[in-house]
């Protein structure tokens, strides 16, 4: 469904509940996919960006730099952010740009802008993230609920915490109850509110 479509149906904010379904994990070596230019714009994307190899892992100060540069971007090339995650070495996302919009070009000023951010606050210089990042397009209701799932409970698979909220470099809490204005006074970057079909099966 084209974003267009979608917006009026954006008045609430549908809470989810999920079952616990095992995603495998996107490997290093997956490379950026190669969707036809038709099928870059006006629909919900789930991305990965991972950081290089030899480049120190992400801390607290890291992610709220990170944060900022999605802000930043989605002002540049405006699209629509609706689950997130930051992890010390990767970050997950679904995200929807609007034609003109494609994905790759959503993508690249958030990664330009936190490299220049982080650089900065570390003294550092040189690329911070691996050059290609890995997308699909997400085609249904269930498709979506499933990749919210599993970026919401990657910092639990990961050992990092013991429960999703407990992770506050994420969108979980948004989807628990947190509003909006809390989320961005402890954070700074909020997800973009969306009421989905009710049928599971339904095409997004």
């Amino acid at each position: 469904m084209a974003i267009a479509e979608q917006v009026a149906r954006t008045a609430a904010f549908a809470v989810r509940v999920f079952s616990a379904a095992i995603i495998p994990t996107v490997p290093y070596a997956i490379p950026v996919s190669k969707l036809r230019r038709p099928f870059l714009s006006d629909r919900y994307f789930f991305i990965v960006v991972r950081l290089l190899r030899r480049r120190e892992k992400f801390t607290k100060p890291d992610f709220a730099l990170l944060a900022r540069a999605f802000n930043r971007a989605r002002a540049l090339h405006p699209f629509h952010l609706t689950a997130w995650v930051f992890l010390p070495d990767h970050w997950y996302c679904i995200c929807a740009p609007g034609y003109p919009v494609t994905i790759s070009l959503a993508i690249k000023p958030v990664k330009q802008s936190s490299t220049s951010a982080v650089n900065e606050f570390r003294g550092a210089d040189g690329e911070l993230w691996q050059t290609r990042f890995f997308d699909r397009a997400l085609r249904s209701v269930s498709d979506y609920n499933e990749k919210v799932e599993y970026i919401h409970l990657n910092p639990v698979r990961a050992g990092l915490v013991s429960r999703p909220e407990d992770w506050r470099s994420s969108s979980s809490n948004e989807y628990a109850g947190m509003s909006a204005d809390e989320q961005n006074q402890h954070f700074g970057s909020i997800v973009d509110r969306w009421r989905m079909p009710s049928d599971p099966r339904a095409r997004i």
